[in-house]
């Protein structure tokens, strides 16, 4: 007798945990071929056809169309031995009757007929199942490669199938590590993986991660392996911005620095695209947007990099913030910040022109979403009005957690930053 094995949803790789089933590719009482795409399902990320690891007839589908099933989740029933002789198939093209003219003979799972290469879909009824009767038929060119093993290949996910298949492993003298002996990407990664020599100790000078060296790499390393990012750039012309910086200062009063207006400008941007104000809470799945905005700003120090907190960052003006940032500043180079100044950041402004260079790719200040990073304002030649002039350019990063927005919103709130940097009037009607 036939045995009825169960074909769960496979692990589809890229961390996808669910699928939704969109449209059934075989029906109960179907034949399929080993490898055969039975259902095609929607992930996070594209749509895939999922081919079946066993060859047999349907019994059982589990989940209608549009239904959404966890990695895991059974998908379908395959009774494994062979079918019926003359089990309700359906004549293929040039068939004729019994015993004439070829036609649609008893066929074993994965081979054709003796008409041609066009494999038609048969259904049976599941309790015709019976064991197989082994019959010499000539496989359909390039149709299906015959199996060349007795019994299913305990492999569910068609990723592993895949690159063995590429590397030429052939997964029958594998034996997995899963549950009931299931093969899984890592056993065959293992079995690809040539043998390393130890790598001996490298000798030289050993830096304690400690202090303040410590938490920085503490906090960088856990961003970035918990938070997929992207970054995204552009160079803006700051002439005019640094003319208005330079009229605001020959008026008399406190002087405004250059971070304190992009300040200005970040939390302008933020209350346009406040999904960058964000953070990800992964234990209730749920994306938690922030109603004040803490901005936080890079700060190097003798004894390390520190991040200082302007608090209600949405509610300072230009003047307010400059002296906000003084103020940190001052204390961060004193190495009096306390620990109430260096957290609750929900965005943070790193301005690493200081040191010279044009541009870098910020690493996002776990658990906020994004991070802009400004270049050095240096003379470069720019087209302005048509015409070729030097001007005061600068390039401007965004770091943001993919999780919280695509592109788009990345790329909008990015834009209206160097609109407001090359055109502050721009930030005047946000006001």
């Amino acid at each position: 007798m036939a045995q009825v094995l169960e074909f769960k949803l496979p692990d589809l790789g890229e961390g996808l945990t669910e699928a939704e089933i969109v449209r059934w590719l075989v029906a109960v009482g179907d034949v399929v071929a080993i490898d055969q795409p039975v259902v095609e399902v929607e992930t996070a990320k594209a749509m895939v056809e999922v081919p079946c690891p066993y060859g047999g007839v349907v019994t059982a589908r589990f989940g209608e169309e549009g239904t959404e099933l966890p990695v895991g989740a059974p998908l379908l029933t395959v009774a494994v031995g062979a079918v019926s002789a003359e089990a309700d198939a359906e004549p293929g093209p040039g068939a004729g009757s019994s015993g004439s003219g070829g036609g649609s003979g008893n066929v074993l799972v994965g081979y054709g007929t003796d008409t041609g290469p066009t494999v038609r879909r048969r259904r049976i009824r599941p309790a015709e199942v019976v064991p197989v009767v082994p019959a010499v038929v000539q496989a359909a060119p390039e149709q299906f490669e015959p199996p060349t093993a007795i019994g299913p290949v305990p492999v569910i996910s068609p990723l592993v199938r895949r690159l063995a298949r590429e590397n030429g492993l052939d997964l029958r003298e594998l034996t997995g590590s899963g549950p009931d002996g299931l093969i899984l990407r890592s056993d065959v990664e293992a079995a690809l993986r040539p043998a390393l020599e130890p790598v001996p100790e490298r000798a030289g000078e050993r830096v304690p991660l400690r202090g303040i060296r410590g938490a920085v790499a503490d906090k960088l390393s856990r961003s970035r392996r918990e938070i997929p990012d992207a970054t995204c750039w552009v160079d803006a012309d700051a002439t005019e911005l640094m003319a208005a910086r330079a009229a605001m200062n020959a008026a008399g009063g406190p002087k405004i620095s250059v971070i304190a207006l992009l300040a200005r400008i970040c939390t302008a941007a933020l209350a346009r695209f406040p999904e960058l104000n964000s953070t990800v809470d992964m234990g209730a799945r749920e994306i938690v947007r922030l109603p004040e905005v803490h901005l936080g700003f890079a700060a190097q120090t003798d004894r390390g990099l520190v991040v200082p907190v302007v608090r209600d960052a949405q509610d300072l003006s230009a003047d307010s913030l400059s002296a906000e940032f003084a103020r940190l500043t001052e204390k961060a180079r004193a190495g009096t910040l306390t620990p109430g100044d260096l957290t609750g950041g929900t965005f943070t402004l790193n301005n690493y022109g200081v040191f010279g260079v044009d541009g870098s790719t910020p690493i996002i200040n776990h658990p906020e979403a994004a991070m802009l990073g400004v270049g050095r304002i240096v003379a470069k030649p720019w087209v302005h009005d048509g015409e070729l002039a030097v001007r005061q350019v600068v390039q401007l990063s965004l770091t943001f957690d993919h999780r919280v927005c695509d592109g788009g919103t990345a790329g909008g709130f990015l834009r209206y930053v160097a609109d407001c940097v090359e055109h502050p009037a721009v930030l005047l009607r946000s006001l």
